[in-house]
């Protein structure tokens, strides 16, 4: 059920969290990015800062809607980030070649980037993840190169870089390794919610695939608030808990987009940086991507529905006075829509999900 607030908590909470002090009212039309773009290059980035209906009053809990940019995930960042960085130092040619491992969403991003850069892109694709990204890939233009899912993205990284040693100036931009993924998100998904909310965060919570995202974000933030509680979320059966000599038992799992059965790969996740390693169930993950489409509008996949979950116990956490932060707000990102897993019955029931209905 939808949380109600009346006036008198509306107002209480407007005064102690304000996000900005230029924070116009929500009903007044914005006048934000109504220019005319030159290139679709620039309608990345500035997502919606959202605040959610979940978890105590006192502690708001905001998301950034990254479905948003104009390839449909966080992902885009980095592709335009990466591609254009490495165009600038020389080390991919005009013309050449992005060869890159990845499960959808950084393909589609590294897609929508060269198209416009005018490059060719190879992907590398482990099966066994969304039908819907691997046919927007091949939309994009790309050519897509199927592995067997077994061998995770190490080996996809690995036939990545042997299909790159058979073209001439091809490239690797190597999600999982390069500083440049992190570096994007210091630059704007960082800087972004520091210019929404200024030094009101209290934590960053964000679940990790390649680590970028969560890496990116808390560099930023910890120059501004040094003490911010920074979570990695992982599924259940993932093993980056690992990385904090924290035991995990690794199994299945379906949450897309985030988790390793593998840590090592996530070359850019630092552990000094996390202050802890939540997991959350595939069924709770499932359970709140529908709720919060039911209940709220929002089209999300497994990945945010765990990040929903773990930012809503940690606001829970900060209200309770169990974890002292900084400050009563809690930060996370929503990185995809949905809709790119309607094939996998995302929106049906938890065994459909899991391909046992």
């Amino acid at each position: 059920m939808t949380r109600h607030t009346d006036s008198h908590e509306l107002s209480e909470r407007t005064d102690s969290h304000e996000p900005s002090s230029e924070r116009t009212d929500s009903h007044e039309p914005s006048s934000e990015r109504t220019d005319p773009r030159g290139s679709l290059l620039e309608t990345i980035g500035h997502t919606p800062l959202v605040e959610l209906e979940t978890g105590p009053p006192s502690v708001p809990v905001y998301a950034k809607l990254e479905t948003f940019n104009p390839g449909g995930s966080v992902k885009d960042r980095i592709g335009k980030h990466i591609i254009e960085r490495l165009l600038d130092r020389g080390d991919l040619p005009p013309g050449g070649t992005v060869v890159e491992p990845t499960a959808g969403n950084t393909g589609i991003g590294m897609a929508v980037a060269a198209n416009q850069l005018g490059l060719d892109t190879v992907f590398v694709v482990p099966r066994g993840f969304s039908e819907e990204k691997r046919r927007l890939m091949a939309a994009l233009g790309a050519e897509i190169v199927d592995v067997p899912g077994d061998i995770g993205m190490s080996g996809a990284a690995e036939r990545a870089h042997e299909i790159a040693e058979q073209r001439e100036d091809a490239v690797v931009p190597q999600q999982f390794a390069t500083p440049l993924n992190v570096e994007a998100h210091y630059e704007t998904t960082g800087r972004e919610i520091l210019e929404a909310l200024g030094e009101e965060i209290g934590a960053v919570v964000a679940g990790v695939g390649s680590g970028g995202t969560l890496m990116g974000i808390a560099r930023a933030v910890r120059e501004r608030v040094p003490d911010v509680h920074v979570v990695a979320v992982e599924p259940e059966g993932s093993t980056f808990g690992e990385l904090l000599d924290e035991h995990r038992e690794e199994g299945d799992y379906k949450t897309e987009g985030i988790g390793t059965h593998d840590p090592s790969v996530a070359e850019l996740l630092d552990p000094d940086v996390l202050d802890e390693v939540v997991t959350v169930s595939d069924r709770d993950a499932h359970a709140e991507l529908q709720r919060l489409a039911s209940e709220a509008g929002h089209l999300v996949g497994s990945s945010s529905g765990a990040a929903s979950v773990a930012a809503r116990r940690v606001a829970e956490r900060i209200a309770s006075g169990d974890l002292d932060a900084p400050a009563e707000t809690v930060v996370t990102v929503f990185p995809d829509s949905g809709e790119r897993y309607l094939s996998k019955n995302i929106y049906g029931s938890f065994e459909a999900w899991e391909g046992k209905a």
